[in-house]
């Protein structure tokens, strides 16, 4: 465990023990509430790491890094930024499985492009955003957050270099 883990870890108990010496029942009401929804978002978050895993196993990371590797940098980079903006991923997920891309030999622009589209453009949640927020919007903030995810993703390649 890292010491940023611990830290969190830390502070949370140490603000939950200060919850409990406030409010003792709505410490343990909110307790219950968080495990109930912790339990209905679990069948949703083991089938996506279980597809994950398939994929990751039908598809080797390795392989994955050798045909990346092959193909021009913008065209890797919009590839995973086109992957990323039709995936739907939890961030807690996502962030370990482009670490294991990182590790197999993708690179780090293709794969930022990855996680900021996955996380800041939304093509499966494309006609909720329409009806409540009108198309306008929609198409300006997902076009506008694609071209930022690539301009992201070339920045962090050059610093991390």
């Amino acid at each position: 465990m890292d010491i940023f883990t611990l830290i969190l870890w830390i502070g949370t108990l140490i603000f939950l023990g200060l919850s409990f010496i406030k409010d003792k029942e709505k410490t343990k009401q909110a307790l219950r509430m968080a495990f109930h929804m912790g339990k209905g978002m679990a069948l949703s978050i083991f089938t996506i790491i279980f597809a994950i895993g398939l994929i990751l196993t039908l598809i080797p990371p390795e392989k994955i890094g050798m045909y990346i590797g092959k193909q021009p940098m913008i065209v890797s980079i919009i590839a995973f930024a086109l992957l990323g903006t039709v995936t739907l991923i939890p961030a807690f997920i996502a962030f370990p499985l482009v670490g294991t891309l990182v590790q197999a030999g993708v690179g780090i622009m293709p794969s930022v492009s990855f996680l900021t589209t996955l996380t800041m453009v939304g093509a499966v949640t494309f006609p909720l955003e329409k009806k409540e927020f009108g198309l306008k919007f929609t198409l300006l903030r997902n076009g506008l957050s694609f071209l930022f995810a690539i301009i992201i993703a070339i920045v962090m390649g050059v610093f991390i270099k």
